[in-house]
């Protein structure tokens, strides 16, 4: 005789939906976070690899007695050398950097960039070759458009 209820009311729908809602606006922000941070670990780990890869071939070029301007190969790589170690336009090969980031080459200096940031030129670090001088420089990270 009586029909037995099956289902939810739609208050309680709602009620659910509700607090759906509340918990991705308190998420959302923590998410955000966490994307920004990722992008600034990848990145630092970016500017570990160039440079370990700086060190890594000029030991190479040293240990096969070669002249400072002579490259090298590494992993199957040809690397141009410019007083010991890659030129701008070889680093990002040298590292074996990913598609994650992206590297422009003007003159003497490569900016490297992660591809995905919200303002890549902003979350990046350049490096400079190797002067007569002057042994190659790896600027800081930059963060702020990470």
């Amino acid at each position: 005789m009586f029909k037995k209820q099956t289902g939810f009311t739609l208050i309680e729908l709602i009620v659910v939906i509700v607090i759906l809602g509340i918990l991705a606006a308190t998420a959302l922000p923590k998410f955000m976070g966490i994307q920004q941070g990722a992008r600034v670990s990848i990145l630092q780990g970016a500017r570990g690899a160039v440079a370990s890869a700086m060190n890594i071939a000029s030991a190479t070029q040293q240990s096969l007695s070669l002249a400072s301007n002579v490259g090298v190969t590494l992993d199957g790589i040809s690397i141009l050398m410019v007083n010991r170690y890659p030129t701008a336009a070889y680093i990002y090969s040298a590292a074996g950097l990913s598609t994650d980031y992206s590297y422009v080459v003007a003159g003497t200096t490569a900016t490297i960039q992660v591809v995905n940031a919200a303002t890549p030129a902003s979350c990046a670090f350049s490096y400079t070759e190797a002067t007569g001088t002057a042994p190659p420089a790896i600027a800081p990270v930059v963060t702020s458009g990470c």
